[in-house]
């Protein structure tokens, strides 16, 4: 079965080609890709057939069929997870940097989902067979908690606190230089990035609403150890934000200098705080996990330049 995706046009996105829309609204699918599918009859309009030209207005409503990859079956695999919460509905996970979320060009096996499945043995489906279970995701080489559904009905209500703003995302991160102001506010656009496809950007046209806010938890010399919050979820939000304040992350090789610092293989970003509530109980859930060892030894590594306490 093809995976759907199904949007409403918004006022600002009026006026937009059709196959634009799509690649601003599916960000893991490029626009070619897009445009084939189009002409190959798998979008529609008010649920008629659509052309990649055609101009949409507000309301209208937008579905995509995407098939799923030829020939791919998914079979659990035996990998350790570092469990957080459990019941029949949900499961969170502390992630590890270096493992990818779900299967995609290039990583068909040892990813979150095949030890999920391992696990779980049945997650939701709405995601179709490459992202059982998926409902939001961190970078390759970002740590930290993540949330998977394990049925249709946990997953639709996880997709709507996440729409609606309700979920808890508190994350830490090292970056280059000294942050001056304590705490603060990055409200910039973004979307891709006009040079290079492969990159996500803040885009002042066509770029998407993304707010990142911020607060200093300790200074080193050359450094800043930051706590970060969520008020959307953009692809590479947070680092796309912190590179466009002049801040990007230490061992970033995407948004920030090109060498390594301190023989990181990846970005200093763990995502510690996450907080939803369970899908059918209602009660609220917030948890907490420590820097992976990898990082918590670089921040060892630095003399503070001032006495604040550090990041948990």
């Amino acid at each position: 079965m093809p995976e759907v995706y199904p949007f409403e046009v918004a006022e600002d996105d009026a006026g937009k080609r059709l196959d634009v829309f799509l690649a601003e609204e599916i960000e893991e699918l490029t626009r070619s890709y897009i445009q084939k599918l189009i002409a190959d009859g798998l979008a529609s309009v008010n649920r008629a057939p659509a052309r990649a030209s055609y101009r949409v207005k507000p309301r209208d409503l937008v579905e995509l069929q995407v098939p799923e990859p030829e020939g791919l079956e998914l079979k659990g695999e035996p990998i350790p997870l570092d469990i957080y919460y459990e019941d029949s509905d949900v499961i969170v996970v502390n992630k590890p940097r270096g493992m990818v979320v779900h299967p995609a060009e290039g990583n068909y096996s040892g990813t979150l989902v095949h030890a999920l499945l391992h696990h779980c043995k049945d997650l939701s489906g709405i995601n179709g067979v490459t992202r059982p279970g998926i409902v939001h995701r961190l970078d390759k080489d970002t740590s930290g908690l993540i949330v998977a559904a394990k049925n249709d009905f946990a997953h639709l209500d996880l997709a709507r606190q996440f729409k609606d703003r309700l979920i808890t995302r508190r994350y830490y991160a090292l970056v280059h230089g000294l942050v001056k102001e304590q705490t603060g506010t990055v409200d910039a656009p973004i979307g891709r990035d006009p040079r290079d496809r492969q990159k996500m950007a803040v885009v002042l046209k066509n770029g998407k609403h993304a707010v990142t806010g911020y607060r200093v938890l300790r200074r080193f010399p050359g450094y800043t150890y930051l706590e970060l919050k969520l008020e959307t979820g953009r692809t590479h939000q947070i680092r796309v934000h912190l590179s466009y304040i002049g801040h990007p992350l230490v061992g970033d090789p995407k948004y920030g200098p090109a060498r390594p610092h301190f023989n990181l293989n990846g970005q200093f970003l763990h995502a510690a705080v996450l907080g939803f509530s369970h899908p059918r109980k209602g009660t609220r859930i917030e948890l907490e996990a420590p820097l992976p060892g990898e990082l918590a030894a670089v921040l060892q590594k630095l003399t503070p330049e001032d006495t604040e306490p550090p990041g948990k």
